[in-house]
């Protein structure tokens, strides 16, 4: 089974959002990338269809959205 995918950049909407979605999920079933730590992972999460983040990109490609910490081009 692949994992999903949890792309954030820090912030408190993030981090709280990160917790929940480890506790949902379980910590082995997720890739956490921070995007304010690992800009280089910008593009891939683009390619994705992620806009802001925190979002959730599932292992079927599907992109979630969750709540608003920060535009992906802020991230950049």
């Amino acid at each position: 089974m692949s994992k999903s995918t949890f792309y954030h950049a820090g912030c408190p909407v993030c981090v709280s959002a990160e917790q929940e979605i480890i506790n949902l999920i379980g910590p082995d079933g997720i890739n956490i990338v921070h995007l304010g730590e690992d800009k280089e992972e910008i593009p891939a999460a683009e390619e994705s269809g992620v806009k802001s983040v925190p979002a959730l990109v599932t292992p079927t490609g599907n992109v979630l959205h969750i709540n608003f910490g920060a535009d992906i081009a802020d991230l950049k």
